[in-house]
């Protein structure tokens, strides 16, 4: 099954995109091709873009201790394990803690890099990364697989509480709701919400369906509509056909 994640406000997208860009960045820094690590570079500085957001710190911080006083009204229920209540709430501490720690500005230490700030300005500019460009990244880039590792580690590590207090939150959102296995006639669903609240949607597809679901959403009606996805037709149109998906709202 494919899964379509639809937030519905803004601090879940900001920690969507976080979490792609951390994913994305752990993926590139394990390898050892120079290009590999050029993509790397590029994804710490959008990983600073998104973390820019001056409340992003406190955001976190608050919807950690959220979490953890809902989770500790559930102690001594029979019906939950206290050994995973414990470990939940264990990682909520910790990561609190982590996010607590950093001082400053986010990032602050990487825009005070002057190295690092030069290619940010030139790959800011189609093909401005070029060795004529920055000939110390281009040495860079041809220095030892290993070193290079080392100092992209470096200057991601001290980001890594954001990436594990969003990675926690998004993990409790994700298992908050409760999926439901509807049917879109001929590739339309329309369902009104009626008060129901949500923060964000997660649609499931089986791959076979080739087609991709287009969702708008507000306080009032939830629309989605199947559009098709195929090699040998690249513009998509309506599906003309009943579409089985699974949805499930999701809310802390």
């Amino acid at each position: 099954m494919i899964t379509y994640e639809y937030p519905l406000n803004e601090r879940i997208r900001t920690l969507l995109r976080l979490e792609d860009l951390f994913e994305r960045s752990r993926h590139f820094i394990a390898r050892t091709d120079p290009l590999d690590h050029h993509v790397a570079i590029l994804t710490l500085f959008e990983i600073l873009e998104v973390s820019s957001r001056a409340d992003l710190k406190s955001d976190l911080l608050q919807e950690l201790e959220r979490q953890k006083q809902v989770l500790m009204s559930f102690r001594n229920n029979p019906e939950i394990s206290e050994e995973a209540l414990a470990s939940v709430l264990r990682d909520i501490e910790q990561a609190a803690a982590a996010l607590f720690s950093m001082t400053g500005k986010i990032g602050q230490y990487i825009r005070e890099n002057d190295w690092l700030m030069s290619i940010k300005q030139r790959t800011g500019i189609p093909g401005g990364a070029c060795e004529f460009d920055l000939p110390s990244y281009h040495f860079w880039l041809h220095r030892p697989a290993e070193e290079r590792i080392g100092q992209l580690a470096a200057w991601t590590g001290p980001l890594f509480p954001l990436r594990d207090g969003t990675a926690i939150i998004l993990r409790i959102l994700r298992e908050s709701g409760k999926p439901q296995r509807l049917s879109a006639p001929l590739g339309t669903f329309q369902q009104m919400l009626g008060g129901k609240t949500a923060q964000m949607l997660r649609v499931r597809l089986d791959p076979t369906a080739n087609c991709v679901p287009e969702i708008s959403a507000n306080k009032y009606v939830l629309n989605i509509r199947f559009l098709t996805q195929a090699s040998e037709d690249p513009k998509p149109r309506a599906a003309d056909w009943d579409v089985a998906f699974e949805l499930t709202f999701c809310n802390l």
